[in-house]
């Protein structure tokens, strides 16, 4: 996987249904999920992203770093018959929630995957379902011992996904400490436009050599402002029709490709 250049990168997130292994999961849908899966990701690659991340949907996760067998296999199953799907210049990531870090790496490595997105790396951060408490010296570990280089690490540092406890730490430190133990790219986002444009500048300046990533909150009317000022993006609601969880519009992500390649290049440092 390439990080961003002077140019921006834009993932679609592809929702997954409940997998097998999980409480919610409908017998003999995973055909369906998959189908849909590669699908939307060539919607994704025909309207000109740069590729999709695979984001389990089960509705309710464990908390610690850890995978059923089967769901872990569904998983790699998708992931193999979307990289067969598409262009092999897409680039495929892979996040299996709540935070099972060590499986989406393999499930990437093994599968032709260039990325991994994680919803924590450094500190602890409080969910529904508990509190999340990532090992980032064992994920490291893991990721030496299957040689996943190569595979990319992007780490919520301020999102949906992650807020550190009583704001105790700011956006900027977690980015630093983050790619200290690893990450190669840091996301962040919050629905407040200015609040994401401030998270930005914080870790620029705490952190100036992360590549920054959205983690979505854009659309077709502030993309180029918010996305002007960061690396990259994940799509979700704005390139779909019916919301987060409805089908990938080409077209809409054709129009929102329009507005990312009509930026001025970033000037890096």
């Amino acid at each position: 996987m390439g990080l961003p250049g002077p140019t921006r990168t834009c993932y679609g997130v592809v929702h997954l249904a409940p997998l097998p292994g999980t409480p919610f999961y409908e017998p003999n849908s995973l055909r369906h999920t998959l189908a849909r899966a590669v699908e939307s990701a060539r919607a994704l690659d025909r309207g000109g992203a740069h590729g999709c991340l695979l984001q389990t949907a089960d509705r309710v996760y464990g908390v610690e770093d850890d995978c059923d067998p089967a769901r872990l296999a569904a998983v790699a199953v998708i992931t193999e018959a979307v990289r067969a799907a598409t262009d092999p210049a897409f680039q495929i990531g892979v996040q299996i929630m709540r935070n099972a870090t060590r499986a989406s790496l393999a499930a990437a490595k093994v599968c032709g995957g260039s990325f991994v997105r994680v919803g924590a790396i450094v500190g602890e951060t409080l969910s529904w379902q508990g509190t999340v408490r990532p090992d980032p010296a064992a994920v490291m570990a893991y990721r030496r011992a299957i040689d996943a280089w190569d595979v990319k690490v992007i780490a919520d540092v301020a999102s949906m996904h992650f807020s550190w406890p009583n704001g105790d730490k700011q956006p900027g430190e977690v980015a630093r400490s983050a790619m200290n133990a690893g990450a190669d790219a840091v996301c962040l986002g919050d629905p407040d436009e200015s609040r994401t444009l401030e998270l930005i500048s914080q870790v620029r300046r705490a952190a100036p050599a992360a590549p920054i990533y959205l983690a979505g909150h854009t659309d077709h009317d502030n993309a180029a402002r918010l996305v002007g000022a960061a690396d990259g993006v994940f799509v979700g609601g704005c390139v779909t029709v019916g919301g987060w969880a409805g089908d990938v519009s080409e077209q809409k992500v054709r129009s929102y490709m329009e507005i990312l390649n009509s930026l001025p290049p970033r000037e890096t440092a």
